[in-house]
């Protein structure tokens, strides 16, 4: 898929097989992550559940993620939440999946559940249903945990069910790259 001679960047064409989109922002973003952690001998896990995979396969997508990448877990279902990362059933009884002390415990296990340092986790409202007055379309909470500490956030993207799942993986990984400094 990468093509042969580009072995440090994210094949466009691939990228836009994979996704249909790709922009240089995205690029950039991928390039920069991979350098950062590669420098630092950190690798990277994901806990993706509105995403379904596509942070993995981004950064996947890019050559020589096997020295900063180290696995992904696609968590869509809360059962998957549970018993992947173990995130309490309790838990997301009490807050549902689309919420903060979700998205903190998958980051949270996604390390704990692998060899990785750093973690990216999403989890959301991609559309074009399940949304509530509460946690419209488009609702989406991030958790990441980079050296030892927690962060969270929730945004809100607009469009439809691919638009968010794009918005949703270029934020992460951009965010990613502003907590690694």
């Amino acid at each position: 898929m990468i093509e042969q001679d580009n072995p440090q960047g994210v094949s466009q064409s691939s990228l836009k097989e994979l996704f249909g989109l790709i922009t240089e922002p995205l690029e950039h973003d991928l390039r920069q992550l991979a350098a950062t952690l590669k420098s630092r001998r950190l690798m990277l896990a994901t806990a993706e559940s509105c995403t379904g995979g596509m942070i993995s396969a981004a950064c996947t997508d890019l050559a020589g993620s096997s020295d900063w990448f180290e696995r992904g877990f696609v968590s869509y279902s809360n059962a998957a939440k549970t018993d992947l990362l173990g995130v309490p059933a309790m838990l997301i009884l009490l807050h549902g999946a689309v919420s903060e002390p979700v998205a903190r415990a998958m980051a949270t296990g996604a390390v704990l559940r692998s060899q990785a340092q750093v973690s990216i986790a999403v989890t959301g409202v991609a559309g074009p249903g399940g949304g509530t007055e509460a946690k419209p379309v488009g609702t989406v909470w991030f958790g990441w945990q980079v050296d030892g500490a927690l962060h969270s956030e929730v945004q809100h993207f607009q469009g439809d069910r691919a638009a968010v799942r794009a918005a949703t993986m270029s934020h992460a990984i951009k965010r990613l790259n502003e907590l690694l400094g």
